[in-house]
């Protein structure tokens, strides 16, 4: 059976999502090629009843990224603080 991307998405939407659970992770995957050592991409991850939201952007260092975007976090009243999400780093 083969149902089109725009049901999906209606079905998406129609659904009760009051009860997901809220998620808050940053995963910082390291690139593996020999010419990337060092590097890697870093995605911010947010779910829960107000909705669902993914940002990722590759880096040439990683960890510094992820430390400036905590500082801008707590800096800025309207974003969520990401020093309180979950941290899974993947080698």
């Amino acid at each position: 059976m083969r149902i089109e991307r725009q049901l999906l998405k209606q079905a998406w939407f129609n659904m009760d999502h009051s009860k997901t659970p809220v998620k808050k992770q940053v995963i910082v995957t390291m690139d593996k090629y020999p010419g990337r050592k060092g590097q890697g991409v870093v995605k911010i991850l947010r779910e829960g009843p107000d909705g669902y939201s993914s940002s990722s952007s590759h880096c040439v260092n990683p960890m510094e990224y992820l430390a400036e975007r905590i500082k801008e976090s707590k800096e800025c009243q309207f974003r969520d603080d990401l020093s309180e999400y979950e941290l899974v780093i993947n080698d």
